[in-house]
């Protein structure tokens, strides 16, 4: 079996898309946690 050991070339666009897509994930789950700090509920106004 060869190994190879070629280079990935990614695209630089779309690493500060994942970026960003982490940072507002992270932004919605202190979101979730301060909804049930403050009201006690996993989705406000649902339950």
């Amino acid at each position: 079996m060869e190994n190879n050991n070629q280079q990935r070339h990614i695209d630089p666009q779309k690493i500060s898309a994942e970026k960003l897509n982490g940072r507002f994930a992270l932004l919605g789950i202190i979101a979730l946690v301060g909804a049930y700090i403050s009201t006690g509920q996993i989705i406000p106004g649902i339950v």
